[in-house]
């Protein structure tokens, strides 16, 4: 299927999103904003994560929409960053009905970005609220990838011993729904990429995504041939428990309900594993948000999920790709890049 005009999530109707980081911080915020309150989702799949008002679009939780999805760097500090996004919302008038107020229903997911060679000396409060502020108001359906925002100060592993950046990656994918009159709907995912394995196979430039990639979006590689031994062998950056994750966003214009949202994040998962290995670790805090914007009406939703599920996983295995395919330039502490690690194509 062909990617949307972006080849970006924002080519999912009624999406912005916005970054925001900090050269000398080595860390950053996106904001993915909503243009009303939307049908959505989260599954944790990594055993250390950090997580704001996940509870609030839980299947058993009360309201299952959100305005906003934020992911940051800086750890549990990070978690300040929906504080700014919910300022930002407010002064929009934007948020959940409770009575004669509004509360903007905002969840967060962070990651481990403290060990970069940042200057995250910062006194008494974190920067993440005012950094999340500022990238809440600069959502737009542009905004850069690589070294940006969440993913600015990400890392992965490179081979054994060696580690590079990670980023922030995004694609999507137009799908033909089948018995829905081939209607066309459109998929969309965003990747912070900080996982303590490895995106590329072995210790070479080829990605683990390589076949499901669209045109040379991250190289246009493929696999390696021949196959290396060493792709059996998992290469982590370091064994700090929950100081890796990669925190990701699937979205659709399709019309689904809590539940049908739900299950796109646990089918989009299968996305992770296609692009990074090993993945879902104790030492990861993978998540998984979905939105479902509802632009899109369709006649049997839960005949069109299969094949919206199989769309948000491709793309998702192509932005955790793309994302650290077009980082540039080194971290504080000389982390190279990948296109400084290996010759471009």
């Amino acid at each position: 299927m062909p990617t949307g005009l972006r080849n970006s999530i924002t080519d999912v109707s009624g999406l912005a999103v916005g970054n925001a980081h900090d050269p000398a911080l080595a860390s950053g915020v996106t904001a993915v904003l909503c243009d009303a309150a939307t049908v959505a989702a989260a599954s944790v799949f990594g055993g250390g994560p950090g997580t704001r008002d996940r509870d609030a679009i839980a299947l058993e939780g009360s309201v299952g929409v959100a305005d906003a999805i934020v992911l940051s760097g800086g750890s549990a500090f990070g978690l300040d960053a929906a504080g700014g996004v919910q300022s930002y919302l407010r002064e929009k008038g934007r948020g959940f009905a409770v009575g004669p107020t509004t509360v903007p229903i905002v969840p967060q997911a962070i990651l481990f970005d403290l060990i970069n060679g940042g200057a995250k000396e910062w006194g008494r409060h974190s920067p993440y609220r005012d950094m999340a502020y500022e990238a809440a108001s600069a959502a737009a359906p542009d905004f850069a990838l690589g070294a940006a925002g969440a993913g600015f100060g990400a890392t992965v592993a490179a081979g054994p011993g060696t580690r590079m950046r990670g980023g922030l990656g995004s694609a999507s994918e137009l799908v033909s729904v089948a018995g829905d009159d081939g209607q066309a709907v459109t998929v969309g995912a965003l990747a912070a990429v900080n996982a303590v394995g490895a995106v590329t196979v072995g210790g070479t430039r080829h990605f683990w995504a390589a076949p499901f990639e669209k045109g040379a979006e991250f190289g246009g590689l493929g696999l390696p041939s021949p196959w290396p031994a060493s792709a059996a062998n998992p290469f982590l950056k370091h064994t700090f428990p929950g100081a890796s994750t990669t925190l990701c966003v699937v979205a659709t214009d399709a019309a689904l309900s809590h539940a049908q949202c739900h299950r796109l994040t646990v089918m989009a998962a299968a996305g992770m594993a296609r692009a990074i290995f090993p993945v879902f670790t104790p030492l990861d805090g993978d998540i998984v948000f979905a939105l479902a914007t509802g632009k899109v009406p369709l006649k049997n939703p839960f005949a069109a999920l299969p094949y919206l599920g199989a769309a948000a996983a491709n793309c998702l295995a192509r932005a955790i790709a793309r994302g650290v395919y077009e980082a540039s330039g080194s971290l504080p502490d000389g982390t190279p890049c990948y296109r400084q690690l290996f010759a471009h194509p």
